[in-house]
């Protein structure tokens, strides 16, 4: 995954016109690498492993867990979100899935009873955030350049943008990607995979770890099923087998099926988080 390929290594994410050094990827202390493992510093006259003799002085192999960060600042966030009692969504799928318009329609139909914000992750271009600005949606938007996810810094950069005691749910869509966004956590509630019935029933099956991860999965796009050839009751099979614990839904956000669980469920949720 992104974490062992070293994928986006030495670009910046813009966040609404600035740049910011992705923390993932800094040769800090230790000499992290975007890889997996540690590397061992030592040249081929030296032993391996441990602290190893140098001219200089003594060499000490340091490893440190690539994550660490990332998951110090993903508490942080998490509790700055949990202070103001808002319920923080990541939603998560590949390209062209929906999730867009599922947040817009989302944001429209939760009008009158929650507030909502949003912080957008893409590779190039702010289209999305675009969209949801004209529907009257506070947003931020996160250029990430090539790096194919967003991290808990990014998201703490970006949501400083945002009134946030003048929300009560704050939606994080992550960059269009099934593969290195579940390996980050960003401080959010609930982690929401979408699967669009345009997809494949299989999607689950290829990518476990995501669809692992979530605690809800949504099946969008439910007006195009037939038309598609999308086997229903295989995907949601693959969708209970791999994502056993999630509450599933299946929705059209451009015909309004499916909705209304959506949103009571959305709406319970903050309730919940603000007893």
């Amino acid at each position: 995954m992104c974490k062992e390929c070293g994928c986006g290594l030495g670009e910046g994410a813009r966040i609404g016109g600035s740049q910011t050094s992705h923390p993932h990827h800094e040769h800090e202390a230790g000499h992290e690498h975007a890889h997996g493992h540690a590397h061992d510093h030592s040249h081929p006259h030296e032993p391996s492993g441990g602290p190893v003799a140098a001219a200089a002085g003594q060499a000490v192999s340091v490893q440190r867990s690539l994550m660490e960060k990332n998951d110090r600042l993903a508490e942080r966030n998490r509790g700055n979100f949990q202070a103001r009692k808002l319920l923080v969504l990541n939603v998560v799928s590949s390209p062209g899935s929906g999730k867009t318009t599922l947040i817009q329609q989302t944001a429209r139909g939760l009008a009158g009873r929650l507030r909502l914000g949003v912080v957008v992750g893409d590779l190039a271009t702010d289209n999305d955030a675009a969209r949801l600005r004209e529907a009257g949606i506070p947003v931020v938007q996160i250029t990430t350049g090539t790096v194919c996810h967003l991290d808990a810094e990014m998201v703490s950069n970006a949501v400083a943008r945002l009134d946030l005691d003048a929300l009560d749910v704050l939606v994080i869509e992550n960059v269009g990607n099934l593969v290195c966004p579940s390996d980050y956590d960003l401080g959010e509630d609930l982690r929401v995979v979408l699967l669009s019935t345009t997809e494949g029933e299989d999607k689950p099956l290829k990518y476990p770890p995501m669809f692992h991860s979530a605690h809800a999965a949504v099946v969008t796009k439910t007006d195009l099923g037939s038309a598609a050839g999308f086997e229903r009751d295989k995907a949601l099979a693959n969708l209970r087998r791999v994502s056993h614990h999630a509450r599933i839904f299946e929705v059209s956000a451009r015909t309004g099926q499916g909705m209304a669980e959506w949103l009571d469920f959305l709406t319970q949720q903050r309730q919940a988080r603000r007893s």
